[in-house]
């Protein structure tokens, strides 16, 4: 017999899953890091009042429906008819080219063009949706508990064995449950481990096996999490690829050394307030560099809406200047909009004197980007290489398996992914 939760479970997939089947009906599945699902539902309220004849829902989902159920409406041929995304270049056979429908496509070719080849299929033209922010991975600080321990802050070119020593000493001084944390994620460890001279992409563009960049990074990550330096249960008290932030850890200050990206800056200011004072650090160096990992959620078009003119005059609405500005200006996110960035101007809406140096640090940071970083975002296994590593690294630190084990099994795991695809 299933259970209720199973149940329950499936019923919000196939609610979530419809597509809008009346004309002017558009469904948008969204998740939110901070406080832009707040901000999208107010920019969409105007535009249906300027609009009558199109009713848009705005589906606020938590992240892993977003990464576990989506997928499975779309195998199905179901799905929103808009959806905000990060997994963009391997699902990118689900989104709807519209090119064809925008009145101005040569418009999104000028200000997006950047970054359309992270969510459209390899060799094609197709416009499928924009990226509501550009991301970068980095890490954060809590400059007060540094204070109060006597702790210098490394330094823009100290190494992750300097900040973690550094954030070791800060937790043993003020009693802290660890010294820091990275959220469980195979994509937020890609930065580090090409920083150590990982490149996960082969000659031949398909998946290179685990190589000794990757392997020098997470042996440090599992000594480090052995040793109680990062807080164990992020990563082993959860399974398979489930994503699990650390972010409530470092807004209690129970750790003063916090490895995420941009996209948390609303986030941490809106729940920290003025506990106390943290700023962006950028991404600490390895052998290689002190690389991060640029991204960013995508809002995209799903082909199988029944009302695809309906979503292309949403779109084009949410990607004009003027409403990326707002959006951007309000939930503190870096625009992916190239007229916008290069306009400059953005008026970040807060009063939170950290939110400035920390956006600054994080600007400054995606210069150090290192090839094999950059190469990442629109490479077609990129998910499935991030969803082997957490997979079995988390593995690995509850002692369930071996290093040595565990790089056998990610490099099967990719493999079978590359299989499944053919």
């Amino acid at each position: 017999m299933k259970s209720t939760k199973t149940i329950l479970a499936a019923l919000t997939a196939t609610l979530l899953a419809s597509s809008s089947a009346l004309a002017g009906d558009v469904r948008i599945m969204w998740y939110s890091d901070g406080v832009e699902g707040e901000v999208m539902q107010d920019m969409l309220d105007r535009f249906m009042k300027a609009n009558p004849d199109i009713n848009v829902t705005l589906d606020n989902v938590a992240y892993k429906v977003i990464q576990e159920q989506l997928p499975i409406q779309l195998a199905s041929g179901q799905g929103p008819d808009i959806a905000r995304v990060t997994n963009l270049k391997e699902l990118a056979g689900n989104w709807l080219d519209m090119r064809p429908l925008l009145s101005d496509p040569a418009y999104w070719d000028a200000n997006f063009g950047d970054t359309m080849d992270w969510m459209r299929p390899d060799g094609s033209n197709a416009i499928t949706g924009f990226m509501t922010q550009l991301t970068l991975t980095g890490g954060f600080v809590n400059k007060t508990l540094f204070e109060q321990a006597g702790i210098e802050i490394p330094g823009d070119d100290a190494t992750w064995d300097d900040w973690v020593d550094a954030a070791a000493k800060v937790a043993e001084s003020q009693q802290l449950a660890g010294a820091f944390v990275i959220d469980r994620s195979g994509h937020r460890i890609s930065g580090p481990n090409v920083s150590y001279g990982a490149n996960y992409i082969g000659k031949d563009g398909l998946p290179a096996p685990v190589d000794e960049g990757t392997k020098a990074f997470v042996t440090k990550l599992v000594d480090w999490t052995a040793d109680g330096k990062m807080l164990r249960d992020t990563w082993v008290a959860a399974a398979g690829t489930t994503y699990r932030a650390g972010a409530d850890e470092f807004i209690n200050a129970q750790i003063p050394y916090y490895y995420s990206g941009s996209w948390q800056v609303a986030n941490l200011s809106t729940k920290i307030g003025d506990a106390f004072d943290w700023v962006a650090t950028g991404s600490p160096c390895g052998t290689a560099g002190c690389s991060g990992l640029k991204g960013g959620a995508a809002l995209v078009a799903i082909k199988y809406t029944k009302n695809p003119e309906d979503v292309a005059k949403v779109m084009e609405y949410l990607s004009s200047a003027e409403v990326v500005k707002e959006f951007s200006e309000r939930t503190l996110f870096l625009p992916a909009h190239k007229g916008v960035g290069e306009a400059g101007g953005l008026q970040w809406q807060t009063d939170d004197k950290n939110v400035g140096p920390t956006l600054d640090k994080f600007v400054a940071a995606s210069g150090k980007v290192l090839p094999a970083a950059n190469a990442l975002p629109a490479w077609k296994w990129a998910s499935a290489y991030y969803g082997a590593l957490v997979t079995r690294v988390s593995q690995v630190m509850a002692g369930e398996l071996t290093p040595d084990e565990a790089w056998t099994k990610i490099d099967q795991d990719i493999a079978d992914k590359v299989a499944e695809a053919q």
